[in-house]
């Protein structure tokens, strides 16, 4: 009798509407549950079935029920899809063609077809391909996607590289070559000096081919005057050419193991425009002087020149001689005199900002060693020696003082701004100094020199767990067109000009100096707000596929230290509901070690991301900084995630 009773229809409806509403993002597990994420402390719970409806991602609102004394909610409306465009691997099912995500908390298949000109029945089970949702289940009632482009099959050695840049948007391939690059024609007010007489050399890494710098240096009697050479391929790519808008779009040199996709067509980023030892090349250069304190000039010269490289020298070269290692020696006194005095002026240089500003703790890189298959063989780890604090400390140098140039003659330019920590979670901030008894007044935390004090003074705590903390409160480093300080490295100002090569933002500085240089209008130069927010894209982009890779070949590499139990060092980077996220020592790779495999009984245990720290029993068991030993228990491929359990068992036996 009550079957189609539209005044039970209308109860059931008012009862709905009565119920309470909330907005959020969908965040799913490997357990097919999910939650609602409506703040950073306000959740709810999503079951399975309802899960059936969302993805994770998915910006949503739902309603939320009680259900045996719990509170859920049921998504009801979509505001914004989590995902729209995806990398996945093709799965047939009774002859219809389907796609999984490549996400691990994306397992569900969709049903799809082949684009129009696409051979459906050539797509094999597994392969990679991109997909573009059609339709979506809170919408169209169930969701739909079509293959748009195949990017690798299922047995390429190479798929994790096309697949990362594909999940990137990331080119695959250098741009568009030719090998009758052509100087653009530049105004005559443009005059480039001839220094080719001047000792310049280059350090880089023995396979480095696009040299984008040189230096020379010479001692005077209050400091040093450094010379800064930097390669110029606005001499051949034009201001809003058809190669200027690909470099643009592009942002950036990919750089992954075992590859890298220039920004630049090869002709130019290897050939023309690189440094090469003993060539005639356009540069810009910048002359700045140091004083005996390692404090830069505020006065630096920009030119247009003419320089040649007289010596060609590799990051374990000059470290080696420096540290009086093996029998490599400079080719001549001359070189050999400046590697001197640019040993110096390092030191010099990175005690001033130790004590001024900011310098970064040492910590080595991790590399890759490939095969002709592209199987990791080995990962090599870089230390951090003196020729690279050469480079690093000139190149910082030459940047603040093409920041601060810029700044003072038009006021614009590509920078790289950092604003310290977070407006909005400074009060938090504020709490956990107080906690720990820091020496600083709240209203000093957002100033410079209020800032790099904190640094300083966090980096001296006996362990890096209060570092590791505060660093919770600081803003995102972003490009701007508008001058501001970089909080991050302590300067005033930081606009990139080093790397036109490998950077976009280079080329379009590089741009704003030859038009002052030349006393021309800069305004067709001057960047947009637009382009500023591309490029920080791109860079997070770009520094995503390092990682992305990273993991994929992590997880390869490390699947026989399953089998063999082998324990590892680690320290503990973050902490989260379910568990601790950790750094290995011997490799980098990072491992999550799940709260269920740390005790069995979870229940005596707490996650806390509030205080960084795992507690058993109410007592702290793991927390930010710590060094632990770890075992892999598993290297899962399909979410190139690895899982770590600890190396000795925690104790069951409950507390007394």
């Amino acid at each position: 009798m009550f079957q189609n009773n539209p005044l039970l229809a209308q109860l059931k409806q008012q009862m709905r509407e009565d119920l309470p509403i909330k907005e959020g993002v969908v965040k799913g597990t490997s357990k097919g549950f999910g939650f609602l994420e409506v703040s950073e402390k306000e959740s709810y719970f999503i079951p399975p079935p309802h899960m059936k409806k969302v993805m994770h991602g998915d910006h949503i609102t739902a309603i939320v029920r009680s259900e045996n004394d719990r509170e859920l909610v049921e998504p009801e409306t979509l505001i914004e899809a989590g995902v729209t465009r995806f990398v996945g691997r093709v799965k047939w099912f009774r002859d219809r063609l389907n796609i999984v995500p490549d996400h691990p908390l994306m397992k569900d298949a969709i049903k799809a077809r082949a684009a129009k000109g696409m051979d459906e029945k050539s797509l094999k089970e597994g392969d990679w391909v991109l997909g573009e949702l059609t339709r979506h289940a809170l919408k169209d009632n169930g969701f739909f996607a079509n293959i748009i482009e195949v990017i690798a099959g299922t047995d390429d050695p190479i798929a994790p590289w096309w697949v990362v840049l594909a999940r990137n948007k990331l080119a695959n391939e250098a741009p568009e070559d030719r090998k009758d690059w052509q100087p653009v024609a530049e105004a005559e007010t443009l005059t480039r000096r001839d220094i080719t007489d001047v000792p310049f050399f280059t350090i880089d890494g023995e396979s480095t081919l696009d040299m984008d710098d040189a230096l020379s240096i010479k001692r005077l009697e209050n400091g040093w005057e450094l010379l800064v050479a930097i390669a110029d391929p606005t001499a051949y790519v034009a201001h809003n050419s058809v190669m200027d808008k690909v470099a643009a779009e592009r942002a950036f040199t990919v750089y992954l193991p075992g590859r890298n996709i220039p920004m630049l067509p090869r002709t130019l980023a290897d050939e023309l425009c690189s440094l090469q030892e003993g060539v005639e090349r356009s540069v810009l250069c910048a002359r700045l002087f140091i004083d005996f304190d390692g404090k830069v000039d505020d006065k630096a010269e920009f030119f247009a020149a003419k320089m040649r490289s007289h010596a060609r020298l590799s990051y374990d070269q000059v470290s080696d001689w420096v540290e009086k290692i093996g029998d490599w020696q400079p080719k001549n006194e001359e070189i050999a005199e400046q590697l001197r005095q640019l040993t110096d002026m390092t030191l010099t240089r990175s005690a001033w900002r130790s004590k001024h500003a900011i310098v970064f703790k040492d910590r080595p890189d991790y590399r890759f060693a490939l095969d002709a298959n592209s199987s990791v063989t080995a990962i090599l780890v870089d230390y951090r020696r003196i020729a690279n604090q050469m480079v690093e400390e000139s190149m910082i140098a030459a940047n603040l003082a093409c920041g601060n140039w810029l700044n003072e003659r038009i006021g614009t330019g590509i920078f790289n701004v950092h604003t310290g920590f977070d407006g909005e979670k400074m009060e938090g901030l504020v709490e956990l100094l107080q906690a720990h008894e820091a020496p600083f007044e709240p209203e000093s935390l957002s100033t410079l020199a209020g800032f790099c004090a904190l640094r300083r003074w966090v980096d001296e705590r006996e362990t890096s767990y209060l570092d590791s903390r505060t660093r919770r409160y600081q803003s995102f480093a972003a490009m701007s067109p508008t001058p501001g300080p970089h909080f991050g490295l302590g300067l005033t100002a930081y606009a990139t000009w080093t790397s036109p090569i490998r950077k976009y933002g280079d080329i379009v500085n590089h741009r704003l100096i030859k038009a002052i240089l030349s006393e021309q209008a800069h305004e067709a130069f001057v960047p947009s707000d637009e382009l500023a927010v591309h490029l920080s894209e791109q860079r997070r982009m770009h520094r995503r596929a390092e990682r992305d890779i990273a993991d994929w070949l992590y997880v390869r590499f490390l699947q026989p230290a399953v089998a063999e139990g082998k324990v590892f060092d680690a320290d503990v980077v973050d902490v989260g509901r379910g568990g601790v996220r950790l750094r290995l020592h011997e490799n980098g790779a990072g491992v999550f070690m799940p709260s269920s495999l740390i005790l069995a009984n979870r229940d005596r245990l707490e996650c806390s991301w509030d205080d960084g720290r795992v507690y058993l029993d109410k007592a702290p068991l793991y927390e930010l900084g710590q060094v632990v030993q770890i075992i892999i228990t598993e290297a899962i491929e399909d979410t190139r995630s690895l899982i770590a359990k600890p190396a000795q068992a925690i104790s069951p036996v409950a507390p007394k």
